[in-house]
């Protein structure tokens, strides 16, 4: 599992740096740094934590997998291909909407979807589909499929007062541009969606993968989207399918 998440990073990173003039590229100092996290990542730590509280609070693999209606054999799997929609929610749900769903039928406070017990608890879930290959499928239903073409619309939509959109960074045409010091990634190149949730170095903690389009939104000036929105999860769904067949590798390390 180490080697799987070192090598999925190390192609991100060479990816974005070869795109990145020499001007940009990271230090000495904090290439010895990222090289150095590669091998004890600080997230995992904070993922271990979410382990035990996912024992505590929704019951085990045994649990999740009754919750979600399929074998426990068969959990890792199935983890893989979410965003997805969930019938007894009646919505396209994230991993961790699924958590607070079990905490409650089990009897708990819900942890709030911004809390670190939630970004902690959920990277736990998800980092146990580690080394299977992303398989959402937009196509699954029509929930799915409706998900998916609003995802698109929200990543092409222009707001805000500069009229940005998620595409005026993220389009074929600017991707290996440089902003704020940093190459705009490639989403299927850099495998977004299997390598968040990530530890971010600039910030020192575990974010998920909606907390970082937070961040980019705030960064634009755009209307930040609540987590767990409609918006938000079509938003993840659309990205999410652009790594499909590629690993999950959690935890992600990000500058």
């Amino acid at each position: 599992m180490r080697l799987a998440l070192k090598t999925a990073i190390l192609l991100a990173l060479c990816g974005s740096l070869a795109m990145a003039s020499e001007q940009f590229s990271m230090s000495d100092e904090d290439r010895a740094m990222y090289e150095e996290m590669l091998e004890n990542n600080p997230a995992e730590i904070m993922i271990e934590s979410g382990g035990e509280l996912f024992e505590e609070y929704c019951g085990g693999n045994a649990e999740l997998a009754k919750f979600l209606g399929v074998k426990e054999d068969a959990l890792t799997e199935y983890l893989a291909g979410f965003p997805r929609y969930i019938e007894s929610l009646g919505m396209v749900a994230g991993i961790d909407q699924v958590l607070q769903a079990l905490m409650h039928q089990r009897g708990h406070k819900p942890f709030a979807l911004k809390s670190s017990e939630m970004f902690e608890i959920s990277s736990y879930v998800k980092s146990l589909a580690n080394d299977v290959a992303i398989n959402i499928d937009v196509k699954a239903n029509k929930h799915m499929k409706e998900a998916y073409a609003f995802g698109k619309e929200v990543f092409e939509a222009k707001r805000g007062k500069r009229g940005l959109s998620c595409l005026s960074c993220h389009s074929k045409e600017v991707i290996g541009s440089i902003l704020r010091t940093q190459p705009l990634p490639d989403f299927r190149a850099n495998n977004t969606a299997g390598t968040w949730p990530a530890y971010r170095m600039t910030k020192s903690e575990l974010t998920t993968l909606q907390k970082r389009f937070q961040g980019c939104m705030q960064n634009a000036l755009l209307e930040v989207l609540p987590l767990g929105s409609k918006e938000m999860n079509a938003l993840e769904v659309y990205i999410t399918e652009r790594s499909n067949g590629l690993p999950i590798a959690i935890p992600g390390l990000k500058r």
